[in-house]
């Protein structure tokens, strides 16, 4: 669990962490100092609105005193969480070259506004990627069967990592090829995700909506047991890696390989380039 989630703390914070660098770092540059009050006020609401969602999803499940109505809601919260994380991996990819110039853009607008709207765009930009962090950090710490201390504890360092990188990166003194940085994490993510659907997939067996929660595919733990210490290594390296269960159902383990597998090919393989225009064939010299 620490690896999955320093990994979703990193890879998320960093993408935070630059949006603020670009904001910031585009207001000193206009010399509009003036206009940062807004933007951090901005920034610190939606950091303080996504520590609020996590908090009031861990209440609310919590107080569920029906065990399979908690179970449900687990496993509804995971299949949402996993599809949003699909969808920012992809978009992350795809976005990233236009990523700063397109916030630009909305500063520009935003500084002829006024105030309220630069606390607006500073809101929704880190907001999303805020929420988006909360919800699937909830969902796997909450899976958890061991003490919490591990997994959040990643969370926390992998956001801390994030935020000295930003930092690195906006004074200057960090040169960082993110194409490569959000392939390699954007692919170990979706290794985490797939997890994550598992989970889900296992709270709606437990919940009863599903079937075959009795249908065990494997059991780590026991087959891991055979090599005495260094098999509960190897069961921590492969349940941390893998982000499965203790216990992981043939359903479970089927939409592991269902989602990983298309996904992760998805996502690596090289992106189209469009075909050249043919040359245009001279005209004829007129006589």
């Amino acid at each position: 669990m620490f690896l999955g989630n320093f990994l979703i703390g990193l890879r998320e914070g960093l993408e935070a962490a630059l949006v603020v660098s670009i904001l910031i770092a585009y207001l000193v540059k206009k010399g509009n100092r003036r206009a940062l009050a807004p933007v951090w006020t901005g920034i610190g609401a939606a950091i303080a609105v996504s520590v609020g969602f996590a908090l009031l999803l861990q209440l609310l499940v919590a107080q569920e005193n029906h065990f399979k109505i908690q179970e449900l809601t687990g496993g509804l919260l995971s299949i949402v969480a996993v599809a949003l994380v699909t969808w920012m991996v992809f978009w992350m990819r795809k976005a990233a070259r236009g990523i700063k110039a397109e916030l630009e853009g909305r500063l520009d607008s935003a500084i002829d506004m006024g105030a309220g709207a630069l606390f607006v765009v500073a809101f929704l930009s880190v907001g999303r990627e805020g929420l988006e962090t909360a919800l699937f950090l909830w969902t796997n710490i909450s899976h958890s069967t061991g003490s919490p201390v591990q997994p959040v504890g990643g969370a926390v360092t992998g956001l801390a990592v994030a935020v000295v990188l930003g930092y690195l990166i906006y004074r200057g003194g960090l040169k960082l090829n993110l194409k490569a940085f959000f392939t390699w994490t954007g692919a170990g993510l979706i290794i985490v995700a797939a997890g994550v659907l598992g989970y889900g997939f296992h709270d709606l067996q437990e919940a009863d909506v599903l079937p075959g929660i009795t249908s065990l595919a494997m059991e780590p733990a026991t087959f891991f047991a055979h090599f005495g210490t260094v098999g509960d290594w190897l069961q921590t390296i492969f349940q941390g890696v893998l982000n499965v269960t203790p216990k992981i159902t043939w359903l479970q383990l089927v939409m592991w390989m269902a989602y990983a597998g298309p996904v992760m090919y998805l996502f690596l393989r090289p992106a189209r380039t469009s075909a050249p225009a043919p040359a245009k064939a001279p005209e004829p010299a007129s006589s």
